[in-house]
């Protein structure tokens, strides 16, 4: 989990999130449409923000709107394996 993107949402701020668009990932036959949220993370110099959260039943990625075009794919792509191994968790046991 990347710093911000913590898996019990305590520090999320969801509600002023810009939805950018959707991750489709599909682990043991089923489909998950994950939304990718943008938001202004708190820099605390422990790493990088963004990454897969899960809150209140609720899967997603969040993604730094302060970083570039190619951070924000990078940060995606982190997300995206995060929620792949969540789910494969989840689904698989």
């Amino acid at each position: 989990m990347q710093n911000g993107a913590q898996k019990n949402g305590d520090s999320l701020a969801l509600d002023r999130a810009r939805l950018l668009g959707f991750v489709r990932v599909v682990v043991g036959g089923q489909i998950f449409e994950l939304p990718v949220q943008s938001l202004s993370f708190e820099k605390d110099g422990a790493g990088l923000a963004g990454g897969f959260f899960s809150k209140d039943g609720q899967l997603g990625i969040l993604v730094d709107d302060s970083v570039s075009a190619p951070e924000a794919k990078a940060q995606i792509e982190r997300g995206t394996a995060e929620a792949v191994r969540h789910l494969s968790q989840r689904v698989l046991n």
